[in-house]
């Protein structure tokens, strides 16, 4: 049965886009072709996000950075439509932790159109290669000596041990202010508490006097279950963990067999 859907919600990685950090042919025809309003809800920049963009010609609100940023593209620059920045001294606190504790700890920094790292590592080059873009290298210490707006720190690391290392950190630290969500086994991203996929998509809603049941969301990550909570049909990858399929009313194909077009074509209309 398909469901009369005029709003739909999209993660990115492991979820729109294939392991290559790619858009299908596929997926792009199905979501254009559906001509139903579709937002894409990243831990992503707009920098990093801005190909899918274009490749699906969206001109609505779009949400980045976890729900840090809602935007949209404009004549020459990204339009804000909200932001939450991290508080600096919060986050220049918490970048010197992280690298006194995890000395070889790959971390980034955000603004809204820059990725900062302090040295090119395995991690980055992979991160690199995912999102087509490429980081500006610099020096912490004295990037941090003034403030600066920052939307997200990113942390990666391919160690699960010490993905739990990281995480048990942070609870322990219990910085006021801050959120931080694991996505897949690599990457924990630490932004505004304010900073929530549900954020965004609330904001969407109340903007297009949308209801719950006519909006649809697709996910495949724990960054994700706010989002897919909240919408009246939530649509999860086969490639998702048990715990983020519990929460779906459809399982679709895994990003790399186009399950958001298959989704739309199967059950939103």
């Amino acid at each position: 049965m398909k469901m009369a859907i005029k709003q739909i919600f999209s993660d990115m990685d492991g979820t729109l886009l294939n392991s290559q950090g790619d858009l299908s042919p596929e997926n792009a025809q199905i979501i254009r072709e559906a001509k139903i309003p579709f937002t894409l809800v990243s831990a992503r920049s707009p920098m990093e996000m801005e190909t899918v963009i274009n490749d699906l010609q969206l001109t609505g609100p779009q949400i980045g950075y976890n729900g840090a940023l809602i935007f949209k593209k404009g004549s020459t620059d990204w339009e804000i439509l909200e932001e939450n920045l991290l508080d600096f001294d919060t986050a220049q606190a918490l970048v010197t932790r992280l690298q006194n504790k995890f000395s070889d700890l790959s971390v980034s920094l955000y603004d809204l159109n820059h990725w900062y790292t302090d040295k090119i590592d395995a991690a980055i080059e992979y991160e690199a290669k995912i999102t087509k873009t490429s980081p500006d290298l610099i020096d912490f210490k004295d990037y941090l000596a003034k403030p600066r707006e920052i939307f997200k720190i990113m942390l990666i690391t391919f160690d699960e041990t010490q993905m739990q290392g990281l995480l048990t950190f942070l609870d322990e630290l219990a910085l006021p202010g801050i959120a931080y969500a694991q996505s897949g086994s690599t990457y924990l991203e630490i932004t505004d508490q304010a900073a929530v996929k549900s954020k965004g998509i609330h904001y969407i809603m109340q903007e297009e006097q949308l209801a719950v049941h006519e909006t649809a969301a697709f996910g495949d990550g724990h960054n994700d279950l706010p989002m897919l909570e909240l919408v009246g049909y939530p649509l999860v990858m086969a490639n998702a963990a048990t715990e983020i399929k519990a929460v779906a009313k459809q399982i679709v194909p895994s990003n790399d067999n186009n399950g958001v077009g298959y989704g739309i074509q199967h059950y939103l209309r």
